[in-house]
């Protein structure tokens, strides 16, 4: 891909996510290759956003090796983590407002 935004960082060229190096809060935009996103919600440091579109089960490229499989659809520019994709090798576990594992 072109161009990415200085705040993001590809560990892999064919990493589909690329990891976010500060906190980027929503509304702010990021050049992600040929695409410039608006982000919907606020991304903390370390986490990734899409470098790719990626459909349910599409495997998530970190490192250049898979880290987990899409849950639902990912745009380029969406935050991917925990609501959208799981691990493949280890089970997911997050908790919800009232406590309970979800």
């Amino acid at each position: 891909m072109p161009d990415i935004d200085p705040r993001l960082i590809i560990l892999n060229d064919h990493d589909t996510v690329a990891v976010v190096r500060c906190a980027i809060d929503a509304g702010e935009k990021v050049q992600i290759g040929d695409a410039v996103v608006t982000l919907m919600q606020a991304v903390t440091m370390g986490h990734k956003l899409a470098r790719a579109s990626m459909q349910p089960g599409d495997k998530v490229l970190k490192y250049g090796v898979p880290i987990g499989s899409a849950t639902m659809a990912i745009a380029v520019g969406d935050h991917v983590h925990l609501h959208n994709m799981k691990s493949d090798y280890t089970p997911t576990y997050a908790l919800t407002e009232t406590g309970d594992i979800a």
